[in-house]
């Protein structure tokens, strides 16, 4: 590879790293032709990007990156494919799924909205994590629930305030 391609694939990969806010990184070293073709066909279709890279070059495109990313680099040895999603958990969830039927792959690291997880003994942790949709659907339903007890007290407290008050009160009790 030439320096002008390897400068080529530095700058593509810290393109990748801007634009992706949860970003895994995994070894699939092992696996075979149709097992790799597996993961790739399980990944695309929960829309997660996967890509083998090269260390040095993913290494030099972490650095060059206005990100800051912990540890990460430390776990760029052996094999290193990356995994790119828009919400957090789903790359944890594929990789979990995947190996019910393989011993891999293994998540080295991960880089999920701008916290760096590292170790393979995260990935339960990982597929635990809400998305933001997840949090603001809770945050919500939280938010309605005494809204929907204002609107019960006012229908069975007959309309008045006093009634409200009445019927409040003993929800409370």
């Amino acid at each position: 590879m030439t320096r002008e391609e390897k400068s080529q694939v530095i700058e593509e990969l810290t393109a990748e790293l801007a634009n992706n806010a949860n970003i895994y990184l995994t070894d699939i070293s092992g696996l075979n032709a149709g097992t790799t073709s597996n993961l790739r066909r399980a990944a695309f279709k929960a829309d997660v990007k996967m890509a083998v890279v090269k260390n040095t070059l993913l290494a030099k495109a972490m650095e060059a990156s206005d990100r800051e990313f912990g540890d990460l680099p430390s776990v760029l040895k052996g094999n290193t494919s990356v995994m790119y999603s828009e919400t957090g958990n789903v790359p944890a969830k594929l990789i979990k799924t995947f190996r019910k039927k393989s011993d891999k792959p293994l998540l080295k690291g991960a880089f999920i909205e701008e916290a760096v997880y590292i170790g393979d003994e995260q990935l339960d942790m990982l597929v635990d994590i809400k998305s933001k949709e997840e949090l603001i659907g809770e945050i919500v339903g939280l938010l309605q629930s005494p809204a929907k007890n204002v609107i019960s007290a006012l229908k069975s407290g007959g309309g008045t305030i006093a009634g409200l008050i009445k019927t409040l009160s003993e929800k409370e009790g």
